[in-house]
C-alpha cells in the first residue's frame, strides 16, 4: 500500500502536559511511523508516514491532541516518507 508523510510543527500548550506520550500512543494505534520531539520554542514537531487515510486521522488528532494540552494551531506540510520502522520521541 503507498506510503505518504507529513512534518508538523504543534502550537499550543504542548508541552509539560504529556503530549509526546500521547502523541507515540495514538501513531502506535494507528500503525503510523515517525518521531516527535519538543522544540526549545515550546512547541511539538511530528513526523509521521503511514496510508494517506490514517495520516487525515492522525492529523485530525493533532489538532485536538490530548485533554490535558490546547493545541492552538498545526503547520503542516506533506512529505515523501523516509521508511522509520517506528514511531518514537526524539530529544
Amino acid at each position: 500500500m503507498k506510503q505518504y508523510a507529513f512534518h508538523a510543527i504543534v502550537q499550543g500548550k504542548v508541552q509539560g502536559v504529556g503530549f509526546r506520550y500521547y502523541t507515540v500512543k495514538e501513531a502506535e494505534k494507528m500503525n503510523l511511523k515517525g518521531w516527535v520531539k519538543n522544540l526549545r520554542s515550546g512547541e511539538v514537531e511530528v513526523w509521521a508516514e503511514g496510508t494517506q487515510e490514517k495520516l487525515k486521522h492522525f492529523y485530525e488528532w493533532l489538532q485536538r491532541g490530548p485533554g490535558s494540552s490546547r493545541v492552538d494551531y498545526v503547520d503542516k506540510d506533506d512529505m515523501i516518507p523516509r521508511d522509520y520502522e517506528e514511531f518514537t520521541v526524539e530529544y
